[in-house]
């Protein structure tokens, strides 16, 4: 048996005793405050050691639990079936296990995520409202801002009414000069007495404010304006008789001639320096049923000047006047007039310059041939001309149409997608040169306003061939140089034909189809009625009904020609169907479905008509004349001599 040596183990403890005096003498050597703070230091580990368990736990306790909750979402995604039941009683209304996750005690990591989202990424700029304040029922009905806008008020009377409006609101704001601008031309003298009786009824309505006193702050100037401007009132004034002298003074010019853009600039100058005086607000109100002469031509030059000066010093424009016929530059107004020996007339006449509604007349003027067009030529756009329109939307103010009598109207909230653009003419002309169709359609549009294009002659005297023929002949000779016309027009727009699909905006491509489909149809039927004048005159056609002497041409579906007119037939139908498809209740599907309304062909009917008895017919041959009863031959005569002198004394417009 081994044993340990003795002399081991008391070295061992003679080591254990060595190193428990030097801890010690340790503490023997280390100052009092190095003391001290080894005792804080170790109470300190000690109260650490106690809590730092428990946020473990807790910590452990929520991350453990998570881990379990996405073990149970996966298995709930895989494991779940779709339910039939719905209700309360459906598993759908049972808390999803990411909900469940989230009730549980801890930091809530999807608020937290939306917060720093917030944070990073809102604009603070931006104010954010809880709510949304709405006008009072008063502030509704005053201030109706319908700046830069055409407004179809309800004839003179309604427009005079809504400037009203207009006064007060400017009133409301400060001082106020409205200037009246009255259209000297004949056709005007109805429009200016309806607005004369409405001054009264304007200037009491303004004076009833109770917030104003409309006596200081309401002046008023006039101006009127034909071939030359007259100044009718030298001061702004607030005296209405003197307001209602200065209408009623006004002398009708029968130059035809409007420079309403130097009566603008002239009321800018006559009454511009007490405006500054007064620091008032200005307003500019036209009453006029045209464009315009003096805007410059197609530079607009004095249009956009006058536009920059008005705009630059704040004075709004306003303007009575008539809507601008769809599509052309020339209208028709109404005039009354008076002979030198005092006999009164009264008509409607054309040529009037209130047009067109664009910088350049878009619409092709080619008659109709369908039996069912009836003034189609008077249809209104439903806006003011370009120029007016112009000055009114730049200016911040209102076009009012007081022509409201037109047949036809239509929809403002169809139309809105259609309006045109009154960006200024430099503006309009890089349109044109950006997109080859709006050029094209442009350039056939400027040829079709110099031409003439004639209405065939539908109804053919037949007593014998040789009259028949003799009709046929006279009926054929504009045709030929309508077909020139038409050839050309056509070629026109083909030039365009392939940039149709890069037009822009609903009006053009509605403006586009309808014309390509009009001289598309207009060439089809004139091919068809001179191949079938040809072949009646070659060889007449015998009557088939006893008494008929007469043959007359109706629509028919069948047409005449080869393949390449029957092409033609084909693509004008699609073109002018596509616009009736695409732009309901529009003018352009309107003018389509009259195009479309009869065939493209042609056919001949036989009718009967009395035939005067021997020696009462012959034109030219006064002796063979149709005899009427002395009276009835009075009446003709004195017709007659009136419709002279009325073409002899009627005013230009």
């Amino acid at each position: 048996m081994s044993t340990v040596p003795m002399n081991s183990n008391v070295d061992r403890d003679l080591e254990v005793i060595e190193e428990d005096t030097a801890f010690w003498a340790f503490f023997d050597t280390v100052p009092a405050w190095g003391t001290s703070l080894l005792l804080h230091a170790g109470l300190f580990l000690l109260l650490l050691s106690i809590t730092l368990p428990e946020v473990l736990l807790e910590q452990l306790s929520l991350t453990s639990t998570v881990k379990e909750e996405e073990v149970r979402v996966e298995e709930f995604a895989i494991d779940s079936k779709p339910t039939e039941e719905l209700g309360s009683m459906s598993d759908l209304n049972v808390q999803g296990a990411s909900a469940a996750v989230a009730q549980h005690k801890g930091l809530d990591n999807h608020r937290e995520e939306i917060r720093q989202i917030e944070d990073t990424i809102v604009n603070p700029r931006i104010e954010m409202f809880e709510s949304i304040t709405m006008p009072s029922e008063a502030d509704t009905l005053e201030n109706i801002d319908l700046t830069g806008t055409t407004e179809h008020p309800g004839g003179t009377q309604g427009a005079v009414d809504r400037v009203t409006l207009e006064i007060a609101s400017s009133l409301r704001q400060g001082k106020t000069i409205p200037v009246w601008l009255f259209d000297e031309s004949i056709s005007l003298e109805t429009r200016r007495e309806e607005v004369t009786e409405r001054f009264q009824n304007i200037y009491k309505q303004l004076g009833l404010m109770d917030d104003i006193d409309t006596r200081e702050a309401l002046l008023t100037g006039m101006i009127g304006f034909g071939q030359n401007v007259h100044v009718l009132v030298e001061e702004p004034t607030n005296d209405l008789d003197q307001l209602v002298k200065a209408v009623q003074s006004i002398e009708s010019d029968t130059s035809g001639v409007e420079n309403v853009f130097a009566a603008v600039n002239t009321a800018v100058r006559q009454y511009g320096s007490i405006r500054r005086k007064l620091r008032a607000n200005m307003m500019i109100i036209i009453v006029t049923d045209e464009r315009g002469d003096d805007f410059g031509g197609e530079s607009y030059s004095i249009l956009e000047d006058t536009v920059k000066r008005l705009a630059r010093e704040g004075i709004r424009v306003y303007c009575i006047g008539n809507s601008s016929p769809f599509g052309r530059q020339k209208g028709f107004v109404h005039v009354k007039w008076t002979a030198p020996d005092g006999t009164e007339f009264e008509d409607d006449l054309p040529d009037a310059d209130q047009g067109p509604e664009t910088p350049l007349a878009e619409g092709l003027q080619l008659p109709f041939w369908t039996a069912n067009a009836r003034n189609l030529e008077r249809m209104s756009s439903g806006y003011g001309p370009y120029t007016l329109s112009r000055l009114c939307s730049e200016t911040g103010g209102i076009f009012f149409v007081a022509d409201d009598t037109t047949v036809r109207k239509w929809d403002p909230q169809i139309m809105r997608q259609y309006a045109p653009d009154y960006r200024p003419g430099i503006e309009y002309k890089r349109q044109l040169q950006s997109n080859l169709a709006k050029s094209a359609l442009i350039g056939a549009a400027q040829m079709s306003i110099s031409e003439n294009v004639p209405v065939p002659q539908r109804v053919f005297t037949a007593t014998n061939d040789n009259i028949l023929r003799q009709e046929i002949t006279e009926a054929q000779k504009p045709l030929a140089v309508m077909d020139y016309f038409l050839t050309r027009v056509h070629t026109a727009l083909e030039a365009g034909e392939k940039h149709r699909d890069k037009l822009d905006t609903d009006r053009w491509r509605a403006q586009y189809d309808l014309a390509m489909g009009r001289v598309l149809a207009l060439r089809v039927r004139a091919f068809g009625y001179n191949n079938v004048l040809a072949t009646m005159k070659a060889s007449p056609k015998p009557f088939e009904k006893e008494g008929s002497n007469q043959w007359t041409l109706e629509p028919s579906d069948e047409i005449q020609g080869a393949a390449n007119i029957r092409k033609m037939h084909e693509k004008a139908l699609d073109y002018l169907n596509r616009v009736v498809e695409e732009h309901p209740g529009t003018p352009w599907a309107f003018l389509a479905r009259i195009e479309l309304s009869e065939p493209l062909g042609w056919q001949w009917r036989e009718t009967k008509m009395p035939i005067p008895e021997a020696g009462m017919g012959g034109a030219g041959n006064d002796a063979r004349r149709p005899q009427f009863a002395p009276e009835e031959e009075a009446r003709r005569r004195q017709a007659r001599e009136m419709q002279q002198k009325k073409e002899q004394f009627k005013p230009k417009v």
